[in-house]
């Protein structure tokens, strides 16, 4: 569902993401996210994880990506997203969580419905916000390398 259709609130939030080179659009996606719930989870993908999924390595290694996401005021925990907890129903098993959020640039992505369909019948919501579409690190490695 898109943010902007409800107002809900939630008990326990969880995002997952990359967070490599972090951005304002990564602030903005953790800052909603915890206006929206009481509690916010935050899992960083593995670098392994990146560069099969974007065929390149990060930019800034897993440890350090963990250490800035935890040190945010909007995150409660942090966690490593490792490839057991990539389908959003595996995570919901590990997390319980109420809400999962993410952009609305993964909507209508291959799998994203049936997913979102299995976590609403666990009784959790799947929750896109706006995605910040000035602002992304694919966007920021291109006009590095220009």
């Amino acid at each position: 569902m898109l943010a902007a259709e409800t107002d809900r609130r939630y008990k326990r939030g969880y995002v997952s993401g990359s967070f490599d080179m972090f951005h304002i659009g990564h602030l903005n996606l953790l800052r909603r996210a915890r206006q929206r719930c009481d509690y916010l989870l935050v899992g960083v993908l593995t670098d392994e994880l990146i560069t099969a999924g974007k065929k390149r390595r990060p930019v800034i290694p897993l440890p350090e990506r963990m250490e800035i996401i935890r040190e945010l005021r909007c995150v409660d925990e942090t966690d490593v997203t490792t490839p057991d907890v990539i389908p959003k129903l595996a995570a919901w098993e590990k997390y319980r969580f109420d809400a999962m959020f993410s952009g609305d640039d993964w909507l209508g992505k291959p799998g994203w419905a049936e997913e979102e369909r299995q976590l609403n019948r666990v009784g959790a919501d799947l929750v896109y916000f706006t995605y910040t579409r000035y602002r992304s690190t694919t966007e920021i490695i291109k006009r590095l390398q220009s």
